[in-house]
């Protein structure tokens, strides 16, 4: 088990192998397709270096004082497949959590730059939501809430399972590749 705190350093990220539990302290952003997208087209409104990219859209509550998060759980990171390898090289990200997993393309990335690729359980936002502390800032609302760029202080945040490594090694892939050498057998 990790706990790593923000910004998270290379070294860090070299010493997770596939398998591993990680959690989270410090900053943490969600970005979902719309927000990928526009990471793409402009210069993203906070600094991204030795970050972490969590693929999910709240359910927020306007307050007094600002937002609170009711629930964030993850969406499917498949879909910032075309995205994902761009935004960690031009930015730094060391860490993407979604679920589902992510390509060969995500995986080269984060070989190439050491990041990671880690998975939060589906169906557990309002646990996610707990190790909220605080919404710093919101950005792009114009994209909706669910797609805005959400700026979080987390503590705890997890349990995460690392998927892709430092190595490139991508536990997903190796399940397709094992499933499709078996179709033979189960045939």
């Amino acid at each position: 088990m990790f706990s790593l705190k923000t910004p998270i350093s290379s070294e860090e990220i070299a010493r997770l192998r596939v398998g591993d539990t990680i959690y989270i302290s410090g900053m943490l952003v969600s970005a979902r397709d719309a927000a990928h997208m526009r990471l793409l087209e402009s210069v993203p409104p906070v600094d991204l270096r030795g970050g972490v990219i969590y693929h999910a859209g709240p359910v927020a509550k306007k307050t007094e004082g600002g937002w609170r998060i009711i629930s964030m759980g993850p969406t499917t990171s498949a879909r910032m497949e075309a995205f994902e390898a761009e935004v960690i090289e031009k930015y730094g990200v060391k860490l993407v959590v979604g679920k589902g997993g992510m390509g060969r393309r995500t995986a080269e990335a984060m070989k190439k730059h050491v990041a990671a690729y880690a998975v939060f359980t589906g169906g557990a936002g309002v646990l996610a939501a707990k190790a909220v502390k605080r919404v710093i800032d919101v950005h792009w609302l114009d994209l909706g809430i669910a797609e805005a760029m959400w700026v979080l202080e987390v503590e705890n945040f997890g349990p995460l399972t690392v998927m892709i490594d430092s190595t490139g090694r991508n536990y997903y892939e190796e399940l397709r590749e094992e499933a499709r050498r078996r179709i033979g057998e189960v045939l």
